[in-house]
């Protein structure tokens, strides 16, 4: 009997899943069956970082026995993989949702010329996103370079409800691949799957959307709704979480935390669209801000990154946020932009290098968010805050950390330091001996960022 494929990538779920959707249709018109292929693509499973490729696991097993236990997984080039599926179960179609991203389009392209050789094509239906990248233009017809603008445009566009689950869809029977072990270095990873998914999210409709406009800037509270990984993954859709937020708002949700939320999920499609734009944007500034001799480089360079990166720079907000990103794979977004910050601005490192590692260690690390949040902090990118915005570390910990009790979670060296003095350990009579002093002076090199700056500018 002949057989549709559904080729799983970035939508690891069945509900709200178009392209699914699209498949089991076919499948059915013609009293075939369908085949559920997951391709673990050698180029992406080698650059992936330990906690990505353990969270991916974790979610094709949930997606397995979502599929009755007949998800197919092949290793393998999907330029050969999918091709060689497609002719031995004789499938005229191979259902996907669109890839955006440089290396996914690069990919389908080639996938589509294979599989047309083999007598079959690639059927693309929906995307990752509630408005495809590309869709939107500008009254000139340009792409948007300005967050404001694109949400305008976002929000009077608008998007298709959520497709509805299929029912009893009749998965094939074929050999697949054994799952490889990926051991996370993160201590804790979240909860994996389309189930966990859900659940995570309704749990904060409930619990967290009402003040979520202030809450989700402080890391010391659960004040955000933790469905990046989810996203990234696709185990929900993000048109499914704008679905749910527009009931939840006419059930009595605040409208101005809602605003928030939904303004959140369209900066991930502005970059997303800026990116299909700008594939060189993933390694390369959109723009630069200072000279080429301001990054420092060589050993000094090596050493300040190495600092960083193990939380041993004596800015207590810095470190926390670093070392909540190794042992958890994830680090609040407020912290983020504090690391990032301090990283690109206060040691001189190249945004790169920092982007490089977040992708290393992150479990909801995405190329389009990762690579142009970084570029925001740096100041290089569309829309990018000013290169003269430089985050202060102490204020920063001061404001979104009142009372310290983040940064003791991550430093225990400083879990003895009572209140927010612990933003400034250096102050105290006795300062903990075993808390690295600072790396730097922000102060210093802050001016030296800005004198950086204006160096440029004239």
């Amino acid at each position: 009997m002949p057989t549709t494929v559904i080729w799983f990538r970035r939508d690891l779920r069945l509900a709200d899943n178009p392209a699914l959707v699209a498949a089991v249709e076919s499948a059915r018109s013609g009293g075939a069956e369908v085949v559920g292929l997951y391709v673990l693509d050698d180029a992406l499973w080698s650059a992936a970082g330990a906690n990505r490729l353990a969270y991916l696991t974790a979610s094709l097993r949930a997606l397995d026995a979502a599929c009755d236990g007949r998800l197919v997984v092949r290793r393998g080039d999907p330029r050969d993989v999918v091709p060689g599926v497609a002719r031995t179960v004789g499938a005229a179609e191979v259902h996907v949702a669109a890839s955006h991203e440089p290396y996914g389009r690069r990919r389908d392209d080639a996938v589509e010329d294979a599989l047309g050789e083999a007598g079959a094509r690639l059927v693309p239906t929906g995307s990752a996103y509630a408005v495809s990248p590309g869709r939107l233009r500008t009254g000139a017809g340009t792409p948007y370079q300005v967050f404001t603008p694109f949400r305008g445009a976002w929000l009077e566009h608008g998007w298709r409800a959520p497709a509805p689950r299929p029912r009893e869809i009749p998965w094939a029977s074929l050999r697949s691949d054994d799952l490889p072990d990926a051991a996370p270095t993160a201590e804790h990873l979240p909860r994996a799957g389309e189930e966990a998914a859900r659940r995570r999210w309704h749990t904060f409709l409930r619990d967290g959307l009402a003040g979520y406009g202030t809450a989700r800037d402080r890391p010391d509270l659960a004040g955000t709704s933790a469905m990046s990984a989810h996203l990234r993954w696709g185990e929900v859709h993000p048109r499914t979480l704008l679905a749910d937020l527009g009931e939840a708002q006419a059930g009595g949700a605040p409208a101005d935390d809602v605003a928030t939320f939904r303004s959140e999920l369209a900066w991930r499609e502005f970059h997303a669209d800026v990116l299909h734009h700008r594939p060189d944007a993933r390694a390369r500034s959109l723009r630069a801000v200072v000279p080429d001799d301001s990054w420092a480089g060589g050993a000094a360079g090596d050493a300040a990154f190495e600092t960083w990166a193990a939380g041993r720079t004596g800015y207590p907000l810095v470190d926390a946020g670093m070392r909540q990103l190794l042992a958890t794979g994830w680090m609040h977004n407020r912290v983020r932009m504090v690391v990032a910050s301090f990283l690109v601005k206060d040691l001189h490192v190249r945004w790169q290098r920092g982007a490089a590692h977040f992708m290393a260690h992150l479990v909801d690390g995405d190329v389009s968010q990762n690579q142009l949040n970084w570029q925001w902090v740096a100041g290089t990118g569309h829309d990018a805050a000013p290169y003269f915005r430089v985050f202060n570390p102490v204020t920063q910990g001061r404001k979104f950390d009142p009372d310290g009790d983040y940064v003791r979670r991550w430093v225990p060296e400083l879990r003895d330091v009572p209140g927010r003095a612990v933003h400034e350990p250096w102050k105290l009579p006795s300062p903990p001996e075993d808390y690295p002093d600072q790396v730097v002076d922000h102060a210093h090199e802050r001016r030296v960022a800005l004198d950086d700056f204006e160096r440029a500018r004239r």
